[in-house]
């Protein structure tokens, strides 16, 4: 597992070298990012949205994030979301990996099959016990091949307020973040036709402007989400993906 946490920031943990997921459900730990970036298997792309009554993702975000995908994959019968709202037993204060995982397993429908290739976001209310006692804080994670956990309540810690990004140019950062992981960003699975791996800070690009750098996971980033979009994907990462079978 790699892992960057910065102090009071915006931070994913991704998996270069996947968890063994025991409870990973309807072998979509079988996807790669080739599946999702070329039409050759799956024509189509769900992605299943789970989410805790009072935190749902904005309309905004998840229309921002369908079309960076269709700006990036080839899925010529189309990309669209499934959103249902589920309840979860107590886990205390905090989500470790664990019941996250066991919320998937209990609440994932979508089954990857035929010419439809599915993932799955899950939007929770509590912080990510991996750092809930620290002054960092995860925002998101994508931690199997096809799936993603945002902290929504976390999210709206770092929205929304004076000097703040809004909630949903916050979300759509983080959501496009993660599924640039989905996608095999850095060589995480999209082999890298120019390096540009920042190696020190995991499967990130050293292109301190690129949606993929590191510190667009910081509290550096929220100064920069002034404006009205999130950063873009560098040329490297662009390339990247179009040589993995992606647009």
């Amino acid at each position: 597992m790699k892992k960057s946490i910065i102090i009071l920031g915006l931070l994913c943990i991704t998996a270069g070298v996947n968890f063994s997921c025991k409870k990973t459900p309807l072998n979509d730990n079988k996807v790669t990012p080739n599946d999702f970036l070329s039409q050759g298997k799956y024509t189509n792309l769900i992605i299943e949205i789970n989410y805790i009554s009072g935190y749902a993702p904005t309309d905004e975000s998840l229309n921002n994030l369908v079309n960076f995908l269709q700006q990036r994959i080839n899925k010529p019968n189309g990309i669209s979301i499934t959103k249902t709202e589920i309840s979860v037993p107590n886990t205390g204060a905090y989500y470790n990996l664990d019941q996250i995982q066991d919320i998937e397993y209990a609440h994932r429908k979508m089954i990857t099959s035929g010419s439809t290739l599915t993932a799955y976001i899950l939007y929770l209310d509590k912080e990510y016990a991996g750092t809930a006692s620290s002054q960092s804080k995860v925002l998101g994670i994508n931690y199997e091949n096809s799936s993603i956990v945002i902290f929504e309540n976390t999210i709206a810690q770092f929205s929304g307020g004076l000097t703040q990004p809004s909630k949903s140019l916050l979300e759509t950062t983080v959501t496009e973040h993660e599924f640039g992981h989905v996608l095999g960003l850095v060589n995480n699975g999209t082999p890298m036709q120019t390096p540009h791996q920042d190696v020190a800070n995991g499967r990130h690009c050293n292109n301190t402007s690129c949606l993929m750098y590191y510190a667009v996971e910081t509290s550096d980033v929220i100064k920069n989400l002034l404006s009205s979009t999130p950063p873009d994907l560098d040329a490297n990462c662009l390339n990247d993906l179009r040589a993995n079978g992606g647009k």
